[in-house]
C-alpha cells in the first residue's frame, strides 16, 4: 500500500522515470540545435505566435533563449549555452550538443549496461581532465609575434563566421572584426565598438570607421564641421516655454504681465547658456531636447549643439572622447571636457550622421552594417558580435587550437588512452566520453551532407597516426591540414565547451527524483 505524503497538485517522478525525463529533455534540445553546427549548418526561423516578429538565426544561445521550454533538464542546457555566450561569445551550439551527446551515451550505460550514475560521473570527470590536458598540450601561442597573432585573429574570425550568415563575405568581415579588436589594445570592453545597422545596400558594403558615429545632426545655422572640438556632454533640460512648477496657476490682468513671465523664463535660459559658454567649448551635446531659443543662443556663442543624443550614445561618447556627463554648470574648472580632432556630418545611405574622428580614446570605432532586410541585419549583428567577443577574449587568453574536428579528435584519442588505465566499469564511462567527443566531427560532416562514418574514421586514423593537424575540410569532403587551411579556434572557447558540457551532464546524471509542485500560497493552512 502506498502512502500519499504529498498535497494535491504535486506530482513525483522517481528513479528510472526521472532519469529518462532528464535525458529525453536534454537530448531533444541537442537535436534541435545540432543542425546549425558547422560551416554547412542550417538556420532556424522562429516565429512569434503573439506578434509578427520573426527571427532567422544560427546562434545556439539565441535559438534556445527564444523558445519557452518546460522540461527542467532542457533548461539546464539553455543555461550553459547562455553562460558560454556571456563568457566567450561563441560555441553555444557546440556546448549544448556535446552535453546532449554525453547524456545520450550515459543513458545507454545506465539502461543497457546497468552502471550506476555515480560511476559514470566519476568516469566523466577522469575523461574531461584527460581531454583538457590534451587540449592544453596542442594549444599554440603566437602572442609574441604581432603579425602571426593578427593572422590567427583573422583565422579565428573566419572560422567563427563560416557557420553564420556572413560566411559569403567572411574575408571582409573577419578583417573588419580583427581590426576593431586590435584597436581595443587588449581590453575586452566591446562598448568601444559601436555597431550601427542601416538597411539598404548589401552585406559587403559594411565598413569599419575609425571613430565614433552618432545618429544625430547639428542645430540650425551651425557649421557642419568642427575642428579641434572641445565637447561638453550634458544631461540637462533646455526647453524654455514651460514654467517648471507643476500645478502652478497664474492669474494675470494684462498680456504685458504674461510677457514679463516669458521674459523671466528667457533670462533664466540665457543665464544657463552663458554659464555653459564659460567652459570654453565649441560643441555641446545634450541627452535631452534643446528648444529653438537655446539653440539660437548656442549659435550666437559659436557653439555647435546636438540634441537628444540617446542614452547609450551619450554614455559611449563620454567614454570615447574622455569627457564626463555633466548636469550642473557652476564649476567649469572641475569638469572634464571631451576632445576630438574633427566632428563632421556625413551621409550613409539616405541618412545624415555626425562623425567624431581622432578621439581621445583611440580604441573607439564604429562598424556600419548594411543589408537588405531587418532580419539579415539583426543576424549579421549577432554573428559579428560572436566574432568580436571571441577575438577580444583571445587577446587575453592568446592560445589557439585547430578547428574542423581536429581538437575534438585529439581529445578523444587522449580520453581513449586514459580509459585503458582505468579499471572496472568506470572505464566504460571514460570510453563513452570519447565517443561523445567524436560525435562533434560526425555532426559537422552530416550537416555538410557527407558520409560521416567514412570521413570521421579517416580523421581518426589520421590523428591516431600522429598527424595532429588533420581535420575535416567540409568544402571538399576530405581530410586536410587545418593549419594550412587557417581553421583556427580559440583555446578558451574549446576549454569552456568541454568543461561546461561535462559539468552540465554531471548535474543531470545526479537526478533521481523530479517533484513538480504548485508554488506555496500565502495561506499556509491549505498546504
Amino acid at each position: 500500500m502506498s502512502v500519499q505524503i504529498f498535497g494535491d497538485q504535486v506530482s513525483e517522478e522517481r528513479a528510472e522515470n526521472a532519469r529518462m525525463s532528464a535525458f529525453v529533455g536534454a537530448i531533444a534540445v541537442g537535436d534541435l540545435v545540432k543542425t546549425t553546427l558547422g560551416p554547412k549548418g542550417m538556420d532556424k526561423l522562429l516565429q512569434s505566435a503573439s506578434s509578427d516578429r520573426s527571427l532567422v538565426t544560427n546562434d545556439g544561445a539565441t535559438i534556445l533563449k527564444s523558445i519557452p521550454l518546460d522540461n527542467p533538464a532542457a533548461k539546464v542546457l539553455v543555461n550553459i549555452s547562455k553562460v558560454q555566450d556571456d563568457e566567450v561569445g561563441d560555441g553555444t551550439t557546440s556546448v549544448t550538443v556535446l552535453s546532449a551527446e554525453l547524456l545520450r551515451e550515459a543513458e545507454k550505460l545506465v539502461e543497457h549496461g546497468k552502471i550506476h550514475p555515480q560511476t559514470i560521473i566519476e568516469g566523466f570527470r577522469l575523461a574531461s581532465k584527460a581531454a583538457l590536458e590534451a587540449l592544453q598540450k596542442v594549444a599554440t601561442d603566437h602572442s609574441n609575434d604581432k603579425d602571426v597573432f593578427y593572422r590567427d585573429l583573422v583565422d579565428i574570425a573566419k572560422t567563427t563566421l563560416s557557420s553564420k550568415i556572413l560566411s559569403q563575405d567572411k574575408e571582409h568581415f573577419s578583417k573588419l572584426a580583427a581590426d576593431a579588436v586590435m584597436r581595443l589594445r587588449g581590453s575586452t570592453n566591446l562598448e568601444h565598438i559601436q555597431i550601427i545597422k542601416i538597411s539598404g545596400g548589401k552585406l559587403s558594403d559594411s565598413f569599419l570607421d575609425e571613430g565614433f558615429i552618432l545618429q544625430k545632426k547639428f542645430g540650425n545655422n551651425q557649421p557642419r564641421r568642427v575642428e579641434n572640438a572641445k565637447i561638453l556632454i550634458a544631461n540637462t533640460s533646455l526647453d524654455t516655454d514651460k514654467v517648471k512648477i507643476f500645478g502652478a496657476k497664474f492669474k494675470v490682468d494684462s498680456t504685458s504681465k504674461l510677457a514679463q513671465l516669458e521674459k523671466a523664463e528667457k533670462l533664466k535660459m540665457k543665464t544657463k547658456i552663458d554659464k555653459i559658454a564659460q567652459f570654453g567649448i565649441n560643441t555641446f551635446i545634450n541627452r535631452q531636447l534643446i528648444y529653438d531659443y537655446p539653440e539660437q543662443l548656442f549659435t550666437d556663442h559659436c557653439i555647435n549643439s546636438i540634441e537628444h543624443a540617446d542614452f547609450e550614445g551619450v554614455e559611449r561618447l563620454a567614454l570615447v572622447t574622455g569627457g564626463e556627463v555633466v548636469s550642473t554648470f557652476d564649476n567649469p574648472e572641475k569638469c572634464k571636457l571631451g576632445e576630438c580632432e574633427l566632428i563632421e556630418e556625413i551621409m550613409i545611405g539616405e541618412e545624415i550622421f555626425t562623425k567624431f574622428s581622432g578621439c581621445k580614446a583611440g580604441e573607439a570605432c564604429t562598424i556600419v552594417l548594411r543589408a537588405a532586410t531587418e532580419q539579415m541585419l539583426d543576424e549579421a549583428e549577432r554573428s559579428l558580435h560572436d566574432a568580436l567577443s571571441v577575438l577580444s577574449q583571445t587577446t587575453k587568453e592568446t592560445r589557439t587550437v585547430l578547428g574542423g574536428g581536429c581538437a575534438e579528435m585529439i581529445m578523444s584519442k587522449a580520453v581513449d588512452t586514459a580509459a585503458q588505465n582505468v579499471d572496472g566499469k568506470k572505464s566504460l564511462a571514460v570510453e563513452a566520453f570519447a565517443r561523445a567527443l567524436r560525435q562533434l566531427p560526425t555532426i559537422l560532416a552530416d550537416n555538410a551532407g557527407f558520409d560521416s562514418s567514412e570521413l570521421v574514421a579517416k580523421l581518426r586514423s589520421s590523428i591516431y597516426n600522429g598527424m595532429t593537424t588533420s581535420g575535416l575540410d567540409l568544402n571538399n569532403g576530405s581530410i586536410a591540414d587545418m593549419r594550412e587551411l587557417g581553421i583556427v579556434e580559440s583555446y578558451k572557447l574549446k576549454k569552456a565547451v568541454v568543461s561546461s558540457a561535462s559539468e552540465a551532464a554531471e548535474v543531470l546524471l545526479r537526478v533521481d527524483n523530479i517533484i513538480r509542485a504548485k508554488p506555496r500560497t500565502a495561506d499556509r493552512r491549505h498546504m
